[in-house]
Parts: structure tokens; C-alpha cells; sequence
């Protein structure tokens, strides 16, 4: 017998999912320790954007000044954000969205769930409103990728 009502989850993208499991395989304050570790690795930005950061779009829904930007190019996502040293939180969820949306497709970025954020056992650790943040990030990058799909 099986039951209608249990939806199937949506696949993430692998490297999306490799990183909500290595947050779900840590302890509530190891968690914390691992978005830490993510907020040093946030990319740089490319050098076009580092000269004209009028090409990122500031997040609104983020507490810190963080500014990004979903380009397409040649089929594939690249995820660029900036936030600073001193919003180590938002500087860690802008890092994973940059390292988990950068080289899919856009049609796999379109397709990752709109609780990525919540999916990561942050929600006992991090305020309502960085988790808010983070969800920003993604929605934003979502319509920059449909906009520019639609531009082409």
C-alpha cells in the first residue's frame, strides 16, 4: 500500500546535496563552525564585478549589505556575491549558494527547492531572518536566471 499524500522530495543538484548532508551530519554548534568555514571560502569576484559592483543586485531581505548576481553563460550558472567579513553568517550562506549554484544548469538552479536554505538544520542556530537572507539570495538568483533566458 502506499501513500498519496508523501510527495517525492525534488533531487538536488550534487553538489548542493553533498553540502546540505555534511551540515545534517553535524551537531547544532558544529553546524555553526561549518557555515563559519564556509563564510572564509566565499570566491572572489570577477574582476568585471570587483570594478563595477553596480552589476550585483543588493539583497534587500539580508541584515548585511550583501550584493549578487546569477550570470549565464554558455549553459552554465555562475553564482557571484559579495558580503562582509564582519556578517560571517551571510557571508557563509552567500558562499554556499556560490559553491552549490556555480557549473549547473540553469534549469537545475530553477529546480532547487525554495527551502534549500531551511533543508541545511540551521533553524534552531540562526535567526529567522539570516535564513531569510539566505532565501533572498537563491529567489534572487532564480529571476536573474530567468531574465537573462528570456533575453536570449
Amino acid at each position: 500500500m502506499t501513500d498519496d499524500a508523501a510527495q517525492p522530495t525534488p533531487e538536488l543538484p550534487e553538489q548542493l546535496a553533498e553540502i546540505r548532508e555534511d551540515f545534517l551530519a553535524l551537531t547544532e554548534s558544529e553546524r555553526l563552525q561549518l557555515l563559519l568555514e564556509f563564510s572564509r571560502e566565499l570566491p572572489d569576484l570577477p574582476a568585471r564585478y570587483a570594478d563595477s559592483p553596480a552589476l550585483l543586485e543588493k539583497v534587500e531581505e539580508c541584515q548585511s549589505p550583501v550584493h549578487a548576481f546569477a550570470e549565464v553563460s554558455d549553459g552554465v550558472v555562475h553564482f557571484h556575491a559579495t558580503a562582509p567579513p564582519e556578517a560571517p553568517t551571510t557571508r557563509g550562506f552567500a558562499s554556499i549558494l556560490a559553491q552549490g549554484l556555480s557549473g549547473l544548469t540553469p534549469r537545475q538552479v530553477l529546480d532547487v527547492p525554495e527551502d534549500f536554505p531551511l533543508q541545511l538544520g540551521l533553524t534552531r542556530a540562526v535567526s529567522a531572518l539570516r535564513l531569510n537572507g539566505m532565501t533572498g539570495m537563491l529567489t534572487r538568483a532564480k529571476r536573474q536566471i530567468v531574465e537573462q533566458l528570456a533575453a536570449a
